[in-house]
C-alpha cells in the first residue's frame, strides 16, 4: 500500500491507496506544530491500529505541506512508523501540470495536488474550488496549465474572526439560516457569512471563466464545506472531498514509475 499525507493547516488528512489505486482507508487528526515526533508517532500508531493496517503493507509514502516546520517531523515520523524515506511534494516534483505562475515557489503544494486530482478524474479545463482553512479559487486550462487563481478566508476562519475582532459578536456554529433577512444575531452572521460566500463564489467562478475565456468550463469542488454551498447554489458540476489525498497517490506514481 502506499500511504498519503495532507498536511493542512487545520487537519492532516492521511490515505492508503491499494495496489489497484484504490482509497481504501482514510482519517485525520489535528494539526498542532507544537507536538514532537514522538507524539505524532503514537497518535499515528493509534489511528492505524483502530483501522486494522499492518505498518509492514506500506511500501511507499507521499506528502504535501502548508506548513513547512512539519515538513522535517513528519519525515522523521514516516521514516520510523514504516522505514521509508517521503516524497515531498515541491518544486521539481512531476505533477504532470504545467505551472504558470510568477512566483513557482510561493504555490502551496495543496492547490496543485487538488488540480491533479481533478484533471485526472474529470478532465480539463475547469476551475476548482477548495474549501479549507482558507478558500482557493484555481484554474486549470485545456493544455493542463495551471495558470493561477484566488485566495481568501475560508467559512470557518471567517466565523472565528468575527468573533476575536470584535467585541460583541458572538462564535456561532456553521449552519444555513433559512432566510438572508435575518432576526437574531446568530442567524445574521451566518446569513452574512454563508450566503455571502455563496454570491462570492459565483461571482468569482464566472470571472475566473471568463477572463479564460471558456465560459462552460466544469467547475469542481473540494472541502468539507462545499456542501454549504451547493446546497444553496448549484454552482458546481462535481463535488469530490477526497481529491487532495487522490492526488497525492497520482504524483507519486508519476515520480516512481508504479
Amino acid at each position: 500500500m502506499i500511504i498519503t499525507f495532507d498536511i493542512g493547516n487545520t487537519n492532516i488528512k492521511i490515505g492508503l491507496f491499494d495496489d489497484k489505486g484504490r482509497l481504501c482507508n482514510s482519517f485525520k487528526m489535528s494539526t498542532d506544530v507544537k507536538r514532537t515526533s514522538d507524539e505524532y508517532v503514537a497518535l499515528l500508531l493509534q489511528l492505524l491500529t483502530y483501522n486494522g493496517i499492518d505498518v509492514r503493507s506500506v511500501e511507499g509514502a507521499i506528502l504535501s505541506s502548508v506548513i513547512p516546520q512539519l515538513d522535517y517531523t513528519f519525515t522523521n515520523v514516516i521514516q520510523y512508523v514504516f522505514g521509508v524515506r517521503p516524497l515531498i511534494v515541491g518544486v521539481g516534483v512531476k505533477t504532470g501540470l504545467a505551472i504558470r505562475y510568477e512566483f513557482p515557489k510561493e504555490l502551496g503544494s495543496d492547490r496543485i495536488v487538488t488540480c491533479v486530482a481533478a484533471e485526472k478524474q474529470y478532465g480539463a479545463p475547469f476551475v476548482l474550488v477548495d474549501f479549507g482553512t482558507a478558500t482557493t479559487f484555481n484554474a486549470v486550462n485545456a493544455g493542463r496549465e495551471f495558470v493561477g487563481g484566488a485566495i481568501t478566508l475560508g467559512l470557518k476562519a471567517t466565523i472565528e474572526s468575527l468573533a476575536r475582532c470584535t467585541a460583541k459578536l458572538p462564535g456561532v456554529e456553521l449552519e444555513t439560516p433559512e432566510r438572508v433577512t435575518a432576526q437574531s444575531t446568530r442567524k445574521a452572521i451566518q446569513s452574512g457569512v454563508i450566503y455571502g460566500a455563496v454570491g462570492q463564489i459565483k461571482y468569482m467562478v464566472d470571472r475566473i471563466k471568463a477572463e479564460m475565456g471558456a465560459e462552460h468550463i466544469q467547475t469542481i469542488a473540494t472541502g468539507g464545506m462545499a456542501h454549504l454551498i451547493a446546497d444553496i447554489e448549484p454552482i458546481f458540476d462535481h463535488i469530490d472531498r477526497e481529491l487532495s489525498l487522490k492526488g497525492l497517490y497520482y504524483i507519486y506514481c508519476l515520480n516512481t514509475a508504479r
